[in-house]
């Protein structure tokens, strides 16, 4: 092989060796990730209970008011060591999760009729919008002079929270698809069906998924509205209930411990099921910087 022909082989290795480089996504030490990921969220939480420990200190609101966290804690502790957390948690999250895959079902296929079909989104695109805008909390009157202190109403106020937020967030990610991704799959031949599940659905995963972390933001901030008021035995004992009962009962530790378990319930599905979802996606388009 003459020296000029080696030369140009190896600068076109060479190059290509530094595309890849620059298409690879930087990988972040595992130490900044540990402390972004564990320790940054513990002092965050230790600077609050400061802050809250020293306002209650310095009484400015009353005990039954603003409580120690110590006894706000203990509260805490009671319901776990008598076991009664369980219970609340499998009402309240088994509810949230069911409500919310229905919503799913639902919505997806109302997204794409609102992005593809012009007449659709023109007729009730708005009416989305505007439900997504109304609080969710507003829908339990309703729901239970329709179907009584019952899950039926439960639900009903669950899907009334979720679809809205879901079917604008897969709207959105379909809208900044670019034109020639679909164009493609016609003139391969892809019918409706096809295009749907092999083109608009993963070309819009990040707007979607934005869509599906609103849409259970949304279910889960519904249920909690509609078991707060919805009470009755039949409907089990959610952390809506307990919440409930502490505010009849005056307990302010009963008030806070209720408010910090729902707070948990959301972080934990935020970091054990939306954060990884939201980093293979982006991790898959080498946007990982953004996380």
């Amino acid at each position: 092989m003459p020296r000029e022909v080696a030369d140009q082989v190896e600068d076109s290795a060479a190059v290509e060796a530094g595309l890849d480089a620059l298409d690879t996504p930087p990988r972040s030490k595992a130490k900044g990730t540990l402390t972004r990921s564990i320790l940054s969220p513990i002092v965050a939480l230790a600077l609050f209970v400061a802050v809250w420990q020293f306002l209650w200190s310095r009484a400015i609101w009353p005990e039954f008011q603003l409580p120690a966290p110590i006894a706000v804690w203990n509260e805490i502790w009671k319901v776990i060591d008598s076991g009664q957390v369980w219970e609340f948690l499998w009402v309240s999250v088994h509810r949230a999760i069911i409500g919310f895959l229905v919503s799913v079902a639902v919505a997806t296929p109302l997204g794409l009729l609102l992005a593809k079909v012009p007449l659709v989104r023109a007729a009730i695109g708005p009416t989305i919008s505007g439900l997504q805008s109304l609080p969710s909390v507003a829908w339990v009157p309703a729901a239970v002079l329709w179907f009584g202190a019952t899950d039926a109403a439960i639900y009903t106020v669950v899907l009334l929270g979720a679809v809205p937020s879901i079917a604008n967030g897969l709207v959105a990610g379909i809208d900044q698809i670019p034109p020639i991704l679909p164009r493609v799959g016609k003139a391969l031949g892809a019918g409706r069906l096809d295009a749907a599940r092999y083109i608009l659905l993963p070309a819009a995963l990040p707007g979607y998924l934005a869509g599906l972390k609103q849409g259970w933001a949304f279910s889960w901030r519904s249920l909690m509205a509609a078991e707060l008021i919805a009470t009755s035995p039949q409907l089990g004992f959610g952390l809506g209930q307990y919440l409930h009962n502490g505010m009849a009962l005056s307990e302010m530790e009963m008030v806070m411990a209720g408010i910090l378990l729902i707070f948990f319930v959301g972080v934990g599905i935020e970091l054990l099921v939306f954060r990884p979802l939201e980093r293979a996606v982006l991790r898959a388009r080498g946007l990982t910087g953004a996380l």
